[in-house]
C-alpha cells in the first residue's frame, strides 16, 4: 500500500484531477505484515527414489546378508546362474562387487604422451538382493540364518544345509558335537 501511495505522490495528481472523480488518499493506513513463512521449493521424488534418512540427513544403512569373501550365486540379471566370490562391499546402497562377474568395458585415455589408450574390463557392482549364498560342497543356494554356538560366538549358517559360513573350525566342532549327541541319544 505504501508503494501505491508513493507512486501517486510522484505523479502529482490533485484531488479533483483523477478521471473526473475526487480522490483523497488516506494518510493513516494500517501496516500489513505477512505472518506466512517464505515457501521453500522442494522437488518431489518418486516413491522408489526416496531414501530413508536419519535425523542427521545421512541414509539409513541396512544390514546385508553377505560379507567379504562369501561364495555367492547370482539369482537375477544378465549374469544369472554365475558363481563367484564377494570382492568388495558398498554399504551405502547395499551393493557388492563380485570377482569376474558383471564385467563392464571401460575406455581409458592415455595419461602420458607416448602411451596409448586402452579398453579394460572392470567389475561393476550388483545389488545384494540379486545374490544368494552358495554352498560349494552341496551345490545349492540358500538363505542365511544366525545361531549362537556353545562357546557364545554368534555365526551365520546356510538354512538348507546347516553349513556354518563364518568359520570352518566352528563348523567342524559343531558337527562333531552333533554327531556325538546323536550317538548318545540312539
Amino acid at each position: 500500500m505504501a508503494a501505491l501511495r508513493s507512486s501517486f505522490t510522484s505523479l502529482n495528481l490533485s484531488a479533483n484531477s483523477f478521471l473526473g472523480q475526487s480522490f483523497a488518499p488516506s494518510i493513516h493506513l494500517p501496516a500489513v505484515k505477512s505472518k506466512e513463512q517464505p515457501i521453500s521449493i522442494v522437488s518431489k521424488l518418486k516413491r522408489w527414489e526416496r531414501k530413508e534418512c536419519k535425523p542427521n540427513s545421512l541414509p539409513v544403512l541396512h544390514k546385508m546378508h553377505v560379507k567379504l569373501g562369501d561364495t555367492i550365486k547370482v539369482i537375477s540379471g544378465k549374469d544369472k546362474g554365475k558363481i563367484g566370490e564377494v570382492a568388495r562391499i558398498i554399504t551405502h546402497n547395499s551393493s557388492i562387487v563380485i570377482k569376474d562377474i558383471n564385467l563392464k568395458t571401460k575406455h581409458v585415455k592415455s595419461k602420458e604422451e607416448g602411451e596409448q589408450g586402452q579398453i579394460i574390463k572392470i567389475e561393476a557392482p550388483i545389488h545384494s538382493s540379486n545374490v544368494m549364498l552358495y554352498s560349494k560342497e552341496k551345490d545349492v543356494v540358500s538363505r542365511v540364518g544366525h545361531k549362537t554356538l556353545e562357546n557364545g560366538k554368534r555365526v551365520r549358517y546356510l538354512i538348507k544345509t546347516g553349513e556354518v559360513i563364518d568359520s570352518a573350525e566352528n563348523w567342524k566342532k559343531a558337527v562333531k558335537e552333533k554327531s556325538t549327541e546323536l550317538a548318545l541319544n540312539a
